[in-house]
């Protein structure tokens, strides 16, 4: 059951579980200033941004060190906390279980909420980096599984080899300028009620200069960024991980919540 506009744009259910996550997670990728990053963590949290995604590839670990301070100063059960494991860890499940710990005693947990393989592994059948990497269900390591940079129909192959979880979600690049996605993978992630987390969704700043969106920004009277993100929350299937160190970006991302674009705009957006 698809959940009413207004709430559907502030939290997304996590594929077929039931349960409702922040729409706009958080992220770690590149952290320049440990402390700024810190601080807009936190202040994330206390606005409701309360998903935090990290990766053992990030900082080679550095980030969910970082996270793991966040964890700690803000109390677990306020964080919905999502991290990746590198393909080349998945050739079996004791690999899998290896570099799983190892990620969770960084983050300072007994569990994650969401662990996803980062990127499919060139040599190995999706069917085979599956089954290992379900392991993390059986130790009780992760509460859900999912994928990242999956193809469609890599998608599919996933959610047909998982046999102990279903594959809640594909966290894959997608932005209103970079809609490759929607014609390939959501049709999939639909069928197969898998939510689609787009990373990179303002271009690494691309959107702001782009003509259409500041022209419906300037009609609105609303940041480009929150025209930016809007467009992709207005899917039901679809959420946004964004990464800040910066306490203003951050209240102006989380002021998306507070406005629907309208259908004229949508349609407007789509042509781009």
């Amino acid at each position: 059951m698809i959940m009413g506009f207004t709430s559907t744009l502030r939290r997304k259910t996590l594929g077929k579980t039931g349960e409702a996550i922040s729409a706009i997670a958080l992220g770690t990728w590149g952290i320049r200033d440990e402390d700024r990053a810190f601080a807009t963590l936190v202040k994330g949290i206390e606005l409701g941004l309360d998903a935090i995604d990290t990766a053992e590839m990030y900082g080679s670990g550095k980030a969910e060190e970082l996270v793991g301070r966040v964890v700690k100063h803000v109390g677990r059960e306020s964080v919905f906390l999502i991290t990746k494991m590198l393909p080349e860890h998945l050739r079996s499940r004791y690999e899998v279980l290896k570099y799983g710990r190892a990620s969770l005693k960084r983050l300072g947990v007994s569990e994650v909420d969401l662990y996803l393989i980062h990127w499919p592994h060139a040599l190995l059948s999706v069917s085979e980096q599956v089954k290992n990497f379900e392991v993390l269900m059986d130790e009780g390591l992760t509460r859900y599984i999912g994928v990242s940079n999956f193809s469609g129909m890599e998608l599919r192959e996933a959610i047909n080899s998982a046999k102990k979880s279903d594959i809640v979600l594909n966290q894959v690049r997608y932005s209103v300028l970079n809609k490759g996605v929607e014609e390939s993978l959501l049709p999939v992630a639909r069928e197969y009620q898998v939510t689609v987390q787009a990373y990179t969704p303002l271009e690494r700043g691309g959107v702001l200069k782009h003509p259409k969106l500041v022209a419906i920004s300037s009609k609105l009277g609303k940041p480009v960024v929150q025209v930016a993100l809007n467009y992709l929350l207005h899917d039901p299937y679809v959420c946004a991980v964004v990464k800040t160190e910066d306490l203003g970006h951050l209240m102006e991302i989380a002021g998306t919540f507070e406005w629907a674009l309208s259908p004229n705009d949508m349609d407007a957006l789509k042509r781009i």
